[in-house]
């Protein structure tokens, strides 16, 4: 699997197809890691969340990692651009699922993770790896944001879902040679490494979700059914 290729173009492609969600997904529980010390960031991409996160936290020591080299240069201009210190900022260049050099972690436990639209590249076994990896560097009590694509129980809204899957698959299995054939949820694996779901937030009928994990944490309620329009799920 490889970005590199379709990396000077994400950007464009993200806000034709979707405009500003994919944004509102990763910042929807920015805050909750406001005050993080030691953050992983994996698959981040050309960086709008990391913006995002050095405004609002600029002390954090951030680890990047990402199997693209080009989405790493062009994230590291960004942060130029906006006239940001990439000075807390580590890059490591690496496929998550065939592991990270115990060197590039460093020696810290991290706080906080972050990931969006990241795991739903992945098929179950790798991302077990990837979930049991972050499980042993991430501290007791540490935040995990993930947002991802989601399918609903059922409706005209399950349809949706599948038929925009299909076609996303489609195309990025083509232009990256993606893994991962269909979506495969991270809410087992999660559970099995030991993180609770403390919140759960839909956006576009149900289509897209954006999750706290806690390590160790307190379960949430259940989240209500995605079939009926909610007022956050207008794009």
């Amino acid at each position: 699997m490889s970005f590199d290729a379709i990396a000077p173009h994400y950007r464009w492609l993200e806000c034709v197809t979707s405009g500003g969600l994919l944004q509102r997904c990763r910042t929807a529980f920015l805050r909750e890691v406001a005050t993080a010390g030691n953050v992983l960031l994996l698959g981040e991409g050309r960086g709008r969340f990391l913006l995002a996160l050095m405004r609002l936290n600029p002390h954090a020591r951030i680890t990047c990692v990402d199997a693209s080299a080009r989405m790493i240069d062009l994230t590291r201009r960004a942060l130029r651009q906006q006239g940001l210190s990439g000075r807390w900022v580590r890059w490591i260049h690496a496929d998550v699922t065939s592991g990270v050099p115990q060197s590039g972690w460093g020696e810290q436990p991290f706080d906080a993770v972050a990931c969006h639209f990241f795991l739903d590249c992945f098929p179950l076994e790798p991302l077990q790896r990837i979930v049991a990896m972050v499980s042993l560097r991430a501290s007791p009590g540490a935040r995990w944001l993930i947002s991802d694509f989601s399918v609903p129980d059922k409706g005209w809204q399950r349809i949706r879902a599948r038929l925009i899957l299909a076609s996303l698959y489609a195309f990025f299995r083509l232009a990256t040679h993606l893994p991962a054939r269909r979506l495969v949820s991270p809410d087992l694996p999660l559970q099995q490494a030991g993180f609770v779901l403390e919140q759960r937030r839909r956006f576009s009928f149900g289509l897209l979700q954006s999750d706290v994990w806690v390590k160790g944490g307190r379960a949430a309620p259940e989240p209500p059914p995605c079939h009926g329009r909610r007022p956050e799920s207008r794009s």
